[in-house]
Protein backbone atom coordinates (compact mmCIF):
# COMPACT_ATOMS: atom_id res chain seq x y z
CA UNK A 1 0.00 0.00 0.00
CA UNK A 2 1.01 3.43 -1.05
CA UNK A 3 -0.75 6.92 0.18
CA UNK A 4 0.02 10.21 -1.89
CA UNK A 5 -0.85 14.12 -0.53
CA UNK A 6 -3.16 15.38 -2.73
CA UNK A 7 -3.51 19.29 -1.70
CA UNK A 8 -4.38 19.95 1.61
CA UNK A 9 -6.66 17.83 2.74
CA UNK A 10 -7.14 14.63 0.29
CA UNK A 11 -5.22 11.50 0.36
CA UNK A 12 -5.01 8.24 -2.98
CA UNK A 13 -4.16 5.16 -1.64
CA UNK A 14 -2.46 2.38 -4.59
CA UNK A 15 -2.92 -0.96 -3.74
CA UNK A 16 -1.88 -3.63 -5.86
CA UNK A 17 -4.97 -5.08 -7.04
CA UNK A 18 -9.15 -4.40 -7.83
CA UNK A 19 -9.81 -6.75 -4.73
CA UNK A 20 -7.50 -4.72 -2.82
CA UNK A 21 -9.17 -1.65 -3.55
CA UNK A 22 -12.19 -3.05 -3.03
CA UNK A 23 -11.23 -4.32 0.64
CA UNK A 24 -10.15 -1.01 1.42
CA UNK A 25 -13.12 0.42 0.24
CA UNK A 26 -15.35 -1.54 2.30
CA UNK A 27 -13.43 -0.73 5.31
CA UNK A 28 -13.38 2.97 4.80
CA UNK A 29 -16.94 3.06 4.24
CA UNK A 30 -17.36 0.87 7.42
CA UNK A 31 -15.20 3.52 9.43
CA UNK A 32 -17.42 6.60 8.29
CA UNK A 33 -20.70 4.89 8.90
CA UNK A 34 -19.45 4.48 12.76
CA UNK A 35 -18.04 7.79 13.13
CA UNK A 36 -14.61 6.52 12.98
CA UNK A 37 -13.34 8.37 10.07
CA UNK A 38 -14.51 11.64 8.62
CA UNK A 39 -14.04 12.43 5.29
CA UNK A 40 -16.21 13.87 2.38
CA UNK A 41 -15.69 11.92 -0.12
CA UNK A 42 -14.11 7.78 -1.10
CA UNK A 43 -13.83 7.52 -4.61
CA UNK A 44 -12.85 3.90 -5.73
CA UNK A 45 -10.75 3.07 -9.31
CA UNK A 46 -9.36 0.28 -10.26
CA UNK A 47 -6.10 0.14 -7.77
CA UNK A 48 -6.48 2.94 -6.07
CA UNK A 49 -9.03 4.81 -3.58
CA UNK A 50 -9.29 8.30 -3.27
CA UNK A 51 -10.14 9.90 0.01
CA UNK A 52 -11.06 13.46 -0.41
CA UNK A 53 -11.74 16.13 2.12
CA UNK A 54 -10.20 14.36 5.61
CA UNK A 55 -9.42 17.07 8.76
CA UNK A 56 -6.38 15.42 9.30
CA UNK A 57 -4.57 13.27 6.61
CA UNK A 58 -1.36 13.25 8.08
CA UNK A 59 -2.74 10.96 10.75
CA UNK A 60 -4.56 8.90 8.59
CA UNK A 61 -1.86 8.52 6.09
CA UNK A 62 -0.11 6.57 9.13
CA UNK A 63 -2.97 4.16 10.27
CA UNK A 64 -3.56 3.58 7.03
CA UNK A 65 0.28 2.33 6.32
CA UNK A 66 0.57 0.41 9.87
CA UNK A 67 -3.09 -1.50 9.68
CA UNK A 68 -4.27 -4.17 7.91
CA UNK A 69 -7.63 -3.97 5.57
CA UNK A 70 -9.53 -7.00 6.21
CA UNK A 71 -10.69 -8.91 3.11
CA UNK A 72 -14.06 -7.35 1.61
CA UNK A 73 -17.27 -8.99 2.70
CA UNK A 74 -19.14 -11.00 0.06
CA UNK A 75 -21.27 -9.20 -1.93
CA UNK A 76 -25.16 -8.91 -1.01
CA UNK A 77 -26.64 -6.43 -3.13
CA UNK A 78 -29.36 -7.23 -5.94
CA UNK A 79 -28.63 -8.13 -9.19
CA UNK A 80 -29.18 -5.50 -12.00
CA UNK A 81 -30.42 -7.12 -15.10
CA UNK A 82 -30.03 -5.22 -18.51
CA UNK A 83 -31.39 -6.73 -21.54
CA UNK A 84 -28.97 -6.71 -24.51
CA UNK A 85 -29.00 -7.36 -28.08
CA UNK A 86 -25.45 -8.68 -29.03
CA UNK A 87 -25.35 -6.96 -32.39
CA UNK A 88 -21.92 -4.94 -31.60
CA UNK A 89 -19.79 -3.60 -34.99
CA UNK A 90 -17.23 -5.66 -33.32
CA UNK A 91 -18.91 -8.73 -32.28
CA UNK A 92 -16.89 -10.71 -34.81
CA UNK A 93 -13.44 -9.22 -33.90
CA UNK A 94 -14.17 -9.86 -30.53
CA UNK A 95 -15.25 -13.53 -31.37
CA UNK A 96 -11.96 -13.80 -33.93
CA UNK A 97 -9.41 -12.60 -30.87
CA UNK A 98 -11.49 -14.92 -28.42
CA UNK A 99 -11.24 -18.00 -31.12
CA UNK A 100 -15.41 -18.86 -31.04
CA UNK A 101 -18.39 -17.75 -32.72
CA UNK A 102 -20.30 -14.43 -32.57
CA UNK A 103 -23.25 -16.52 -30.35
CA UNK A 104 -20.54 -18.08 -27.84
CA UNK A 105 -19.49 -14.66 -27.27
CA UNK A 106 -23.11 -13.67 -26.52
CA UNK A 107 -23.32 -17.08 -24.34
CA UNK A 108 -20.00 -16.99 -22.61
CA UNK A 109 -20.96 -13.03 -21.78
CA UNK A 110 -24.62 -13.31 -20.85
CA UNK A 111 -23.28 -16.07 -18.53
CA UNK A 112 -20.53 -13.96 -16.24
CA UNK A 113 -21.91 -12.46 -13.39
CA UNK A 114 -20.71 -9.05 -13.24
CA UNK A 115 -19.90 -6.51 -10.34
CA UNK A 116 -19.10 -2.88 -10.64
CA UNK A 117 -15.49 -2.46 -9.70
CA UNK A 118 -15.61 1.36 -9.78
CA UNK A 119 -17.23 3.84 -12.08
CA UNK A 120 -15.86 6.69 -13.78
CA UNK A 121 -15.08 8.12 -17.91
CA UNK A 122 -18.73 9.43 -17.57
CA UNK A 123 -21.94 9.36 -15.17
CA UNK A 124 -23.01 6.54 -14.59
CA UNK A 125 -20.40 4.52 -16.47
CA UNK A 126 -19.31 1.54 -14.59
CA UNK A 127 -16.29 -0.97 -15.00
CA UNK A 128 -17.74 -4.33 -14.76
CA UNK A 129 -15.73 -7.37 -14.29
CA UNK A 130 -15.92 -10.80 -14.12
CA UNK A 131 -14.75 -11.85 -17.08
CA UNK A 132 -11.74 -14.32 -16.95
CA UNK A 133 -7.99 -13.39 -17.77
CA UNK A 134 -8.47 -15.56 -21.15
CA UNK A 135 -11.16 -13.21 -22.62
CA UNK A 136 -9.11 -9.73 -22.45
CA UNK A 137 -9.49 -8.13 -25.26
CA UNK A 138 -7.53 -4.80 -26.22
CA UNK A 139 -8.92 -1.36 -27.02
CA UNK A 140 -9.63 -0.50 -30.53
CA UNK A 141 -6.69 0.51 -32.29
CA UNK A 142 -8.62 4.08 -33.39
CA UNK A 143 -11.04 5.02 -31.35
CA UNK A 144 -14.49 6.23 -32.47
CA UNK A 145 -15.29 9.46 -32.52
CA UNK A 146 -18.86 8.68 -31.02
CA UNK A 147 -20.54 5.51 -29.39
CA UNK A 148 -24.02 5.60 -28.97
CA UNK A 149 -26.21 5.25 -25.85
CA UNK A 150 -26.70 2.25 -24.45
CA UNK A 151 -23.48 0.57 -26.15
CA UNK A 152 -22.49 -2.88 -24.32
CA UNK A 153 -18.39 -3.05 -24.86
CA UNK A 154 -15.50 -4.48 -23.42
CA UNK A 155 -11.88 -3.51 -22.83
CA UNK A 156 -9.21 -5.71 -21.15
CA UNK A 157 -11.22 -7.65 -18.68
CA UNK A 158 -13.55 -5.02 -18.36
CA UNK A 159 -17.55 -4.65 -19.47
CA UNK A 160 -19.09 -1.02 -19.60
CA UNK A 161 -22.04 0.26 -20.94
CA UNK A 162 -22.08 3.60 -22.74
CA UNK A 163 -24.64 5.94 -20.52
CA UNK A 164 -24.45 8.54 -23.11
CA UNK A 165 -23.16 9.27 -26.77
CA UNK A 166 -19.87 9.65 -26.66
CA UNK A 167 -16.17 9.09 -28.58
CA UNK A 168 -14.82 5.92 -27.17
CA UNK A 169 -12.33 3.21 -28.12
CA UNK A 170 -13.99 -0.05 -26.12
CA UNK A 171 -14.77 -2.75 -28.63
CA UNK A 172 -18.24 -2.77 -28.88
CA UNK A 173 -20.66 -6.15 -28.61
CA UNK A 174 -24.38 -5.23 -27.92
CA UNK A 175 -27.03 -3.15 -27.05
CA UNK A 176 -29.13 -1.82 -24.38
CA UNK A 177 -32.15 0.72 -23.50
CA UNK A 178 -32.09 0.63 -20.23
CA UNK A 179 -31.02 4.29 -19.06
CA UNK A 180 -27.71 4.23 -16.94
CA UNK A 181 -28.09 7.81 -15.57
CA UNK A 182 -31.04 9.80 -15.01
CA UNK A 183 -30.52 13.09 -13.18
CA UNK A 184 -34.43 13.11 -12.05
CA UNK A 185 -33.91 9.27 -10.67
CA UNK A 186 -32.81 9.09 -6.92
CA UNK A 187 -29.67 7.63 -7.45
CA UNK A 188 -29.18 9.05 -10.75
CA UNK A 189 -27.07 5.81 -11.36
CA UNK A 190 -28.59 2.54 -11.87
CA UNK A 191 -24.91 1.04 -11.23
CA UNK A 192 -22.90 2.13 -8.33
CA UNK A 193 -19.36 0.57 -6.85
CA UNK A 194 -20.49 -2.94 -5.56
CA UNK A 195 -23.84 -3.92 -7.62
CA UNK A 196 -23.87 -6.71 -9.21
CA UNK A 197 -25.02 -6.97 -13.05
CA UNK A 198 -26.29 -10.10 -15.36
CA UNK A 199 -26.46 -9.02 -19.31
CA UNK A 200 -30.35 -10.91 -20.53
CA UNK A 201 -30.01 -11.47 -24.06
CA UNK A 202 -32.58 -10.59 -26.44
CA UNK A 203 -32.86 -11.43 -29.95
CA UNK A 204 -29.94 -12.84 -31.59
CA UNK A 205 -25.99 -11.60 -33.09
Amino acid sequence: MRVLPVGDDALLVEVSSGEEARALHTELLRRRAEGALSVREIVPAARTVLLDGLTDPARLATELTTSEVPPAPPRARETVELPVRYDGPDLADVAAHWGVSPEEVARIHADTEFSVAFCGFAPGFGYLTGLPQRYDVPRRATPRTSVPAGAVALAGLYTGVYPRSSPGGWQLIGSTDTVLWDHTRVPAALLSPGTRVRFVPVGSP
